[in-house]
């Protein structure tokens, strides 16, 4: 299962993304706004316990400041990927994103593209598919759509 977080609902149409793809790929979620600012016992809880509860990978999505995802991988054992959103009281996405990039040693967050919740998504399954033949097939079934899509679309503009 993945954790799908973020720090507030203005935040959701991005990280729907994230949420679509692993639907698509049939992998179970679990969403929640988890702020790191302003409910940071429920971060803790959250940060300390996602892995007893059966998540294997932890997404987070933030704006502005974007503490969330360095702060739930300093206090979980699974890995994380931060997606930074460009939000209203965003530096045109830049705090978010560097906020999330730049952890220090031994805390990492993987971080994905301003807005990218959808490649956090396929990365979390294949994190979760290098242990699970089943989850690693329907990635490349996946790929081979994405790959059939642009075939289709070279064909197209050759009518």
């Amino acid at each position: 299962m993945v954790g799908i977080i973020m720090g507030s609902t203005s935040d959701m149409p991005v990280m729907q993304s994230a949420i679509d793809v692993l639907k698509q790929l049939g992998i179970e979620t679990e969403v929640d706004i988890v702020s790191a600012h302003r409910t940071p016992d429920k971060l803790f809880d959250y940060g300390k316990n996602a892995h007893e509860r059966g998540i294997q990978v932890i997404i987070a999505g933030a704006g502005g400041a974007a503490h969330l995802p360095g702060m739930i991988a300093s206090l979980s054992p699974l890995p994380v990927i931060g997606v930074p959103v460009k939000s209203r009281n965003s530096i045109d996405g830049w705090d978010s994103v560097l906020s999330i990039l730049q952890m220090p040693g031994g805390v990492p967050v993987a971080t994905v593209a301003l807005d990218g919740a959808q490649n956090a998504g396929i990365l979390a399954a294949q994190i979760l598919g290098a242990s699970d033949k089943e989850i690693r097939d329907r990635i490349l079934t996946y790929k081979e759509g994405l790959k059939e899509k642009v075939i289709a679309g070279a064909a197209s503009l050759k009518k």
